[in-house]
């Protein structure tokens, strides 16, 4: 830290002493909590004129928290769900302060109040088959560019990862020297899992590795996918790839492409895909890396809901025209109220 004020002390403390040490909090979640002490850090900086140097912990208080919350969804335009994660880094570092700044602990405590906005559940944004088809069509395999972008795309939606668990991915964390092919993810709380490879995904996979020449014995500790500097990607680096392609398969298909995709919507398409394929929800927890079947439960409820609106279309493109004996269905409001009755 460059500065020596309370908040700097405590706050390196608590990422990086408190909260890998103490709480065993994994490298992914301290990475997000920075995050959201480096936007409070320009609030406080740019809104109210309290640059770092001066910032204390006089200054975190409920008021400026809030200030800081409404910043976020207002200037910010970020959604309800970030405003929340954002609160939840700010509680951790006050349930810390709890015991560390003893004196002020009111303070702490009056931020401990502050609550997490409703959310409304949002539903699933995941990709057809077509629509994953059309996207691992457009990276220019004639480019080195083109062929590793690929590899990391196919990859990750072969093995449904995180997009953290692609950039995580070292050479040796690959294993298609021989069948069963597989590959090693580290998920939430640093658990492994080890996923199965399909053999296209191998070709592709291993034509990567051997042009970078990855295949050798002594690469096993590098990244698996690295930068034009040899870098290990990031997960902006990732998503930003993504969305270059997303925009260009949505100018060839605007049908087979939603407007919102992220990394994660690869995670839900390949989670989709298998349940509709028929895989038993048990053998799918286990390929995402959930703790229970209950969240893996999320897709076998959107895929019913797919159905039962794919159901209800073709009920009503069968029925007969009965307008003179039905004069009620010529209210829109009624039909359309009735349609969402129990969704």
């Amino acid at each position: 830290m460059t500065t020596t004020t309370d908040f700097a002390k405590h706050l390196s403390r608590f990422l990086s002493e408190y909260l890998p040490h103490e709480r065993n909090v994994s490298p992914n979640t301290i990475a997000s909590y920075r995050d959201a002490f480096v936007q409070f850090i320009d609030y406080m900086k740019s809104e109210k004129g309290i640059a770092l140097d001066r910032l204390g912990l006089k200054h975190l208080t409920r008021s400026s928290v809030l200030g800081f919350l409404a910043w976020i969804l207002e200037t910010r335009k970020c959604s309800p769900a970030t405003r929340n994660y954002r609160l939840a880094a700010i509680h951790s570092f006050c349930w810390y302060l709890q015991y560390a700044v003893v004196e002020m602990m009111e303070q702490w405590q009056k931020i401990l109040t502050i609550k997490a906005m409703r959310t409304e559940g949002a539903s699933l944004n995941y990709l057809s088959a077509e629509g994953v088809k059309l996207l691992l069509e457009q990276p220019d395999t004639s480019t080195w560019n083109g062929r590793r972008h690929l590899a990391i795309l196919s990859l990750m939606y072969d093995t449904g990862a995180r997009v953290q668990e692609i950039a995580d991915l070292t050479v040796d964390s690959v294993r298609i020297n021989h069948e069963p092919y597989t590959i090693i993810l580290f998920g939430k709380g640093r658990k492994a899992r080890i996923v199965p490879l399909v053999k296209e995904q191998v070709r592709i996979l291993r034509e990567y590795m051997e042009e970078n020449h990855l295949d050798e014995t002594s690469k096993g500790a590098m990244p698996l996918f690295f930068s034009n500097r040899h870098e290990k990607l990031t997960r902006e680096g990732i998503a930003y790839m993504l969305a270059t392609y997303t925009n260009m398969a949505r100018k060839v298909s605007p049908d087979l492409i939603p407007e919102r995709i992220s990394c994660h919507s690869l995670r839900h398409s390949r989670a989709m895909h298998l349940l509709q394929a028929g895989v038993n929800l048990v053998y799918i927890r286990d390929l995402l890396g959930h703790v229970s079947v209950q969240t893996t439960d999320i897709y076998a409820r959107a895929d019913s809901k797919a159905k039962r609106e794919a159901l209800e279309k073709a009920y009503a493109d069968l029925v007969p025209n009965r307008d003179s004996d039905r004069a009620w269905e010529k209210s829109r409001d009624l039909r359309d109220w009735l349609r969402d009755l129990g969704r």
